[in-house]
């Protein structure tokens, strides 16, 4: 006579009363474990608390980088804002230039305003060109002379046991 299998739950497979249950025996008392145990105890916690200490950093990281994208879309906004209001401010100054100094000219203060937006855009030129002529080529000089200096010191080093 055959006894009837229990149903398990889905996705596991069925049990019989031949094979023994999916539940693992209980853990032995700590002062009957044998070392083999307990060094698979220490590293099976050790990875968890790494698992864990990885989740931390990746949380922590994703709420800091919302943070600096929502401080960033803030700052975009702020520039924008700033960069009409100095459209509207440099377009005063060339009326008051206009007026004051150009006898009701219209179009000498918008010459000179313009002459000294390129004089400024000229001079940010320049130093942005000073500044990647001296960061060009990008090159990591310390370690490929940490490499040279290590390179150097394996052929002295088999050179003196030859």
């Amino acid at each position: 006579m055959t006894e009837p299998t229990q149903t398990p739950p889905p996705g596991q497979p069925p049990v019989s009363p031949q094979t023994p249950p999916l539940v693992p025996p209980p853990e032995p008392k700590p002062e009957h474990r044998s070392v083999g145990e307990l060094v698979f105890d220490v590293s099976e916690r050790t990875s968890i608390l790494i698992r864990e200490e990885i989740e931390l950093a990746k949380t922590e990281v994703t709420e800091k980088v919302t943070k600096i994208a929502r401080g960033s879309a803030v700052a975009a906004a702020a520039g924008v804002f700033a960069f009409l209001a100095l459209i509207l401010v440099m377009e005063g100054i060339a009326w008051v230039l206009n007026e004051e100094v150009f006898d009701g000219k219209t179009w000498p203060g918008f010459f000179i305003e313009a002459a000294v937006f390129l004089l400024i855009s000229a001079l940010a030129g320049f130093i942005a060109y000073r500044a990647l002529k001296a960061g060009a080529p990008p090159l990591p000089e310390q370690a490929i002379e940490e490499a040279k200096l290590t390179k150097e010191m394996l052929e002295k080093d088999k050179e003196g046991t030859s």
